[in-house]
C-alpha cells in the first residue's frame, strides 16, 4: 500500500504510517521522492527516521511536521537540485519504541541425555517474549540499512534468535547442572532458565538496539512417549530398590529388556526401522540397558568378585567365555557353572529335564543334555 497522497490543487503530501502496518516493528515509507511542505505525521509509539545514502540524517519524534528546510534545517541536505529545490529525496523509517508483547516462539530444542537414567530424551519448548527498541537508529543501521533483513521481517528475526539461544542455553544447563528431565519438564527450574535465556540473548540483540525484556508462559516439554518410559522407569527403579535391591532390579530389568527387545523385533524394528528404534526406551535401544539403570537408578553392584559376571539374558560361562542362560552347566561348552540362578525365557526347552534354553544355546544350561 503506498502511503504517500496528493491534496488536490496542491502539491502537499501526507507521510504516515498506515493502519495496516501497525503491527510491523520498522515500516519503510515506499517512495523516497517527496515533495517539500509534505505534511509528516508521527504518533507517540513511534519515530521517524531519515537516512540518506546510508547515513541518518535525522530522527523525529512524535508530532506532526511540515517538511521544510525553514524549520527543520537537515532538510536542506536532501534536496533534489534537479527538481528546483522543490522535491527531496530521503528514506523514512518509521520505528515502533513501545514494548512489543505476546510474541510467540517455539520449537525443537533436540535430544538431551537425562543424567538421572542416561537415556536421551526429546525436548521441546514454547512460549512468549516481549522486546523494545532501545535505540532505533541501530536496528535501522545494523538490520535494515545492510540489507541484513526486511522491515517486516524484525519480528520473524527476533523469534529466530530467541528460539536458537534457547537451544543452547538450556541444552547447556542441563549438561552443567545434572537436573533430572522430569523435574526440568515439571518447572522446577524455569525461573533459573529464563535468567539464562534473557542473558544470552542480550549478546545477539544488544548491538541492533533491541532488548528482550521478559519471557512470558514459558514452558519446556518433554515428547509424551519419552516422558511416559521415563516415568514408569523412575517408578519401577523406586519400588524395587526399596523391595528388592540391586539383585532384584537386575532380574526384573533383564526381563524387561527382553520384553522390549521382542516388541521392537515384532514390529521389524531395527536401529533405523520405525518400529525398534521410536519408542523402545528399555527394549529398542539394546538388551543391555537393564543393568545400566540397576547401577544408576538402583545402587551399586552386587556379588563377591568370585561371583560370575552378570549378562543380559544370563551370565559369563567361565571355561569360554560365552554369554549362557542361567543354570548348572554353560549352554555352549557343557562346563560346570558355580552361580546358578533363575533361568530367564529362552527360545526353546531341554527335552530331558524341561528347562528354558537360550536362542543360541547348544546345551541344557540346567541339566547339561545337549540341544536335539
Amino acid at each position: 500500500m503506498v502511503l504517500g497522497w496528493f491534496k488536490r490543487g496542491t502539491s502537499e503530501m501526507m507521510v504516515a504510517r498506515p493502519d495496516d502496518a501497525k503491527s510491523q516493528v520498522v515500516w519503510k515509507h515506499p517512495d523516497p521522492t517527496i515533495p517539500m511542505k509534505s505534511q509528516l505525521t508521527v504518533m507517540a509509539d513511534e519515530v521517524a527516521i531519515f537516512m540518506r545514502d546510508g547515513k541518518v540524517e535525522q530522527v523525529l519524534s512524535a508530532g506532526r511536521h511540515t517538511l521544510d528546510s525553514s524549520n527543520l534545517p537537515f532538510l536542506s541536505n536532501l534536496v533534489d537540485s534537479f527538481t528546483g529545490g522543490n522535491v527531496f529525496r530521503a528514506e523514512v523509517f518509521f520505528v515502533s519504541i513501545n514494548e512489543r508483547v505476546g510474541i510467540k516462539f517455539g520449537g525443537r530444542v533436540g535430544h538431551v541425555e537425562d543424567p538421572k537414567s542416561g537415556i536421551p530424551v526429546e525436548l521441546m519448548v514454547h512460549g512468549e517474549f516481549s522486546f523494545r527498541i532501545e535505540d532505533p537508529e541501530e536496528i535501522v543501521i545494523g538490520l535494515l540499512g545492510t540489507g541484513g533483513a526486511e522491515s517486516y521481517q524484525v519480528r520473524s528475526w527476533m523469534k529466530e534468535q530467541v528460539l536458537k539461544v534457547i537451544r543452547d542455553r538450556i541444552a547447556e544447563l542441563l549438561v552443567k547442572n545434572k537436573w533430572p528431565m522430569l523435574d526440568v519438564t515439571s518447572g522446577a527450574y524455569t525461573e533459573e532458565i529464563e535468567a539464562d535465556v534473557l542473558e544470552g540473548i542480550g549478546k545477539h540483540v544488544d548491538a541492533y538496539g533491541i532488548n528482550v525484556r521478559r519471557l512470558g508462559n514459558f514452558v519446556i516439554a518433554m515428547d509424551e512417549e519419552d516422558s511416559d518410559n521415563l516415568t514408569r522407569l523412575y517408578t519401577d527403579a523406586a519400588y524395587l530398590k526399596t523391595v528388592g535391591g540391586v539383585g532384584a532390579y537386575q532380574q526384573f530389568a533383564t526381563g524387561k529388556a527382553m520384553m522390549g527387545a521382542g516388541e521392537g523385533m515384532a514390529k521389524g524394528g531395527g536401529a533405523g526401522g520405525e518400529g525398534g528404534g521410536g519408542g523402545g526406551m528399555l527394549g529398542g535401544a539394546g538388551l543391555g540397558i537393564g543393568f545400566g539403570m540397576a547401577q544408576m537408578l538402583v545402587g551399586n553392584g552386587a556379588g563377591g568378585p568370585e561371583r560370575l559376571a552378570p549378562v543380559v539374558g544370563g551370565m559369563v560361562c567361565p571355561n569360554c567365555s560365552r554369554s549362557t542362560a542361567p543354570g548348572k552347566f554353560c549352554g555352549h561348552c557343557g562346563h560346570g557353572l558355580s552361580a546358578p540362578e533363575e533361568p530367564v525365557v529362552g527360545s526353546s526347552f531341554c527335552t530331558s529335564c524341561g528347562t528354558a534354553m537360550g536362542p543360541e544355546a547348544t546345551f541344557c544350561g540346567q541339566c547339561g543334555t545337549k540341544r536335539a
